[in-house]
């Protein structure tokens, strides 16, 4: 315990060391920015199943029988290129409040099923379908930028970040009469992704062919570069 705090104190007094160097000497911060649009490759079919029973087996059973049948459903549209993922499973007493009072009432069994696929997918419609004829369901579909995607574009998007705050740096020395920037810290400040995600609910077996199209979404990078003078 008595090494751990040594190694915190002198961790301290390090950075209000380096700190205090660097309110010495004179300091340009810049920062560079990057970003691009980019259509969802992803569509997520989120389904959030639950049952109650007086008994865990029961409810369990059921769960694990709709999610068979779903499979069955998809199966049998013969849909292509998907994942059916089973997550976030639990079972919990049933509380029930009644008049400022509570008491258990069996079990309640929750479990989420995720079907992921291509956005592209001519299937998605399919999908749809065999949530529906699966049995008593929901569903939330949303679209994102895969992460094999975002590994793709990261280096690039750095590059073009690191870019932008070294032309913003040769612009602030040119206006201010400086010689010359030397680099003294760069810092990765973040990436982000925005953009709006398309939601829906399940809809009546009998509705039309949905219209899918997402919108674009932006990725972008920000760095802060700190040069000396």
């Amino acid at each position: 315990m008595k090494s751990i705090l040594t190694s915190i104190l002198f961790l301290f007094f390090v950075s209000m060391a380096l700190a205090q160097e660097e309110a010495s000497i004179p300091i340009i911060e810049v920062q560079g920015y990057s970003d691009r649009a980019i259509a969802p490759d992803e569509a997520i079919f989120t389904i959030t199943l639950e049952e109650k029973s007086m008994r865990v087996n029961d409810a369990v059973d059921v769960l694990k029988q709709k999610t068979e049948n779903l499979a069955k459903e998809l199966k049998r549209n013969k849909i292509k290129d998907y994942k059916l993922v089973a997550d976030n499973f639990s079972v919990d007493l049933n509380r029930v409040y009644r008049k400022g009072e509570s008491r258990d009432s069996g079990y309640v069994a929750r479990q989420t099923l995720r079907i992921i696929t291509n956005s592209k997918n001519e299937d998605l419609q399919g999908i749809v379908e065999s949530i529906q004829d699966a049995g008593d369901m929901s569903f939330n579909l949303h679209f994102q930028i895969s992460e094999n995607t975002r590994k793709s574009i990261d280096n690039a998007l750095l590059t073009e970040a690191l870019q932008d705050a070294q032309e913003r740096s040769r612009l602030i020395a040119t206006a201010l009469g400086l010689r010359s920037l030397t680099v003294h810290k760069v810092q990765i400040v973040g990436q982000s992704a925005g953009g709006p995600r398309m939601m829906m609910a399940a809809a009546a077996s009998d509705s039309p062919e949905m219209m899918i199209n997402p919108d674009d979404q932006k990725i972008s990078k920000r760095v802060l570069i700190k040069y000396t003078y």
